[in-house]
């Protein structure tokens, strides 16, 4: 990775964590203050609690792509030590996608005359939860290269030793 293209992830990073911690901060304001404008329409109140926690689990997946792009700056990224992030960040994507669960959940009785938003709102938590298998699926691929990396350390260290 380039030196530009880190620093504009870690730009992007910085500014959606900003941004989630901005959106936590005036969640639990409304409902600590108790300034909340409810009507009765929707559960409010459930749904800034979704809300936050949703914002909990970005911000996980956000440290861990910041420690993921700090490990492929030292080239230690192909290691054991790897995996621990990438399994984080598919469990808060995971959380992500049962969290939108629950918001469609929520959403619904009020949908009656118009179920199709029901099933658009569970197709986008089904996608939500796609991106974890792709996810999922680059930590196999990241599984191989380590265990080819290793392979080739052997390898080497064999060579080494017959030269």
């Amino acid at each position: 990775m380039g030196k530009l293209t880190v620093r504009a992830l870690r730009a992007v990073l910085v500014v959606v964590l900003a941004g989630t911690v901005f959106v936590q901060a005036s969640m639990v304001w409304v409902l600590v203050s108790g300034s909340d404008p409810e009507d009765g329409s929707l559960p409010l109140t459930s749904l800034r609690v979704i809300t936050i926690l949703g914002m909990v689990s970005v911000q996980a997946a956000l440290v861990c792509v910041w420690r993921l792009v700090a490990m492929v700056r030292r080239g230690t990224v192909f290691s054991d030590a790897a995996f621990r992030y990438v399994d984080v960040v598919i469990g808060a994507i995971v959380a992500a996608a049962l969290l939108w669960f629950g918001v469609t959940a929520l959403n619904a009785p009020g949908q009656r005359a118009d179920p199709g938003v029901t099933l658009i709102m569970g197709g986008i938590g089904v996608a939500i939860l796609g991106v974890a298998l792709i996810v999922l699926v680059l930590r196999m691929l990241l599984a191989q290269a380590v265990a080819r990396d290793v392979e080739a350390a052997q390898m080497r260290a064999e060579l080494d030793e017959m030269i």
